[in-house]
């Protein structure tokens, strides 16, 4: 290990910038986050610097280096295009024993600017050394999508107990349980979707209370998985799918997304067809309840978004009446995921100024919709769960006053390698698509967009 990594505290400490670009810019800024005096040397400045400077944000000397700018500084930053000015700024810090950059030039550092997640007060900071500040950023990224924005108020809150904590459990073995529990668990998850004073109350709950198990009831995340593709994932998303313990999945999931999930997680398939169920609704419901209050962290993985056409506001419903924890994460409804990965744009402002999303499930071989509100001019509708009912869809719509001529779309598989588009009309598709055996899941877009499909069309499945 060629360099020691530490954190060094330079609140209100001098630190000297020599340099004007936007390099130097970049530097100071990183100074100036953690609270350091800047003083910045350089013959003119960028437009950035003369801001800070003009706001007395820094203080600025208006001249070349020379060594007299070394004195009284802590730290000293190289940041000029001239090398030979970078070598002597160098040479000259590390005779007074004085921690000195030179920005991408390793061999006159005695000291690296790392790459920075901060997460204030956890940072984590990473080096390549210099040798590749490029890698350095990249993890960088990596880690910014695995670590909760609030990870810092959660470490605020374990500070604020810290105290009372070695107080009730003055055994290190149990302490570290203690925290271990609560990182891992329902009082986390509340810090992490913003409901601090929730948190500060459990945790106060935890401390008053006589038995040491804090974990004896779970909670339960109610997921989108989205329309297939596992990129569409969100962060949260992804880093709950690692933590839970058991994950109950349906049909409309892509085994791919699945498979993200913990090695060791319980897999339960609650899988739902047309007249087919693996567990009703009401069993599903029950079950994330029971397995709740087992303690356990469960899952419940859903396609597309929970709240569109997801049924997740009844299994909720039951969860909270039970008071068992639960969040709520977003995914991306088919509609959008789908129309986007077919190149057709919901609304256009040639062609469509709403949408309207309905669900086309046959009820006595018709369609109880509100045909009104469908038919409306310059308006796109998106109908899930439609494809056994296309046939009635299709005629009902003309009865009501659309043309025939009206474009239709029909996505199967959307945002998958298995996508296929089929382009037709009202009066043309519904032929088609028992021409093709098309199968669910299948997206139906109607309007005047569908046009734009052929000009706008980018994903190659299986590419």
């Amino acid at each position: 290990m060629k360099y020691l990594p530490i954190f060094l505290d330079i609140t209100k400490m001098p630190c000297l910038v020599v340099g004007g670009g936007s390099v130097a810019a970049r530097k100071v800024e990183q100074l100036r986050k953690a609270n350091a005096q800047v003083i910045v040397v350089a013959p003119e400045l960028c437009h950035e610097l003369s801001v800070l400077a003009d706001r007395q944000l820094i203080e600025y000397k208006c001249s070349d280096f020379n060594e007299d700018n070394l004195r009284d500084k802590i730290l000293v930053i190289a940041a000029t295009d001239d090398t030979s000015v970078n070598k002597l700024i160098s040479e000259l810090a590390n005779e007074r024993n004085l921690p000195v950059n030179v920005v991408d030039n390793p061999e006159l550092c005695s000291f690296i600017m790392p790459s920075i997640v901060d997460r204030d007060p956890v940072q984590i900071a990473i080096s390549t050394g210099g040798a590749s500040p490029v890698l350095a950023r990249l993890l960088r990224a990596r880690l910014e999508s695995l670590i909760p924005a609030s990870y810092g108020e959660l470490a605020k809150l374990m500070q604020k107990f810290r105290t009372a904590v070695k107080a009730k459990y003055p055994d290190m073995q149990h302490r570290r349980r203690y925290w271990e529990n609560i990182l891992q668990g329902p009082i986390a998850e509340m810090i992490y979707v913003g409901q601090q004073k929730k948190a500060l109350a459990a945790l106060e709950k935890t401390l008053s209370d006589e038995a040491d198990n804090i974990n004896q009831t779970g909670e339960v995340y109610l997921v989108g998985a989205g329309p297939g593709d596992p990129d569409l994932l969100t962060f949260r998303a992804l880093r709950l799918m690692q933590q839970a313990e058991v994950v109950l999945y349906d049909r409309l999931v892509a085994p791919v997304i699945v498979d993200l999930c913990r090695k060791d997680t319980d897999r339960i398939y609650v899988g739902k067809k047309r007249n087919q169920h693996a567990l009703p609704q009401t069993e599903i419901s029950q079950l994330l309840v029971e397995l709740a209050k087992q303690g356990k962290r469960v899952l419940r993985l859903k396609g597309g978004d929970p709240f569109i056409f997801g049924r997740g506001g009844e299994e909720i419903e039951l969860l909270a009446a039970e008071n068992i924890p639960f969040q709520v994460i977003p995914g991306i409804t088919a509609a959008s995921g789908c129309a986007s990965y077919a190149g057709i744009p919901l609304t256009h402002r040639d062609y469509a100024h709403t949408c309207v999303f309905v669900t086309g499930h046959l009820k006595d071989g018709g369609m109880d919709l509100n045909w009104e509100t469908l038919i409306q001019p310059r308006q796109t509708i998106v109908v899930y769960m439609g494809l056994m009912g296309l046939e009635a869809l299709c005629r009902e719509l003309i009865l009501r006053g659309l043309p025939k001529t009206m474009p239709i779309a029909l996505i199967q598989r959307g945002t998958t390698s298995q996508q296929k588009v089929y382009i037709g009309d009202l009066a043309s598709l519904p032929e088609m698509s028992k021409l093709h055996d098309i199968t669910p899941p299948t997206m139906i877009i109607i309007g005047e967009v569908v046009k734009l499909h052929e000009s706008l069309s980018w994903f190659e499945p299986g590419q």
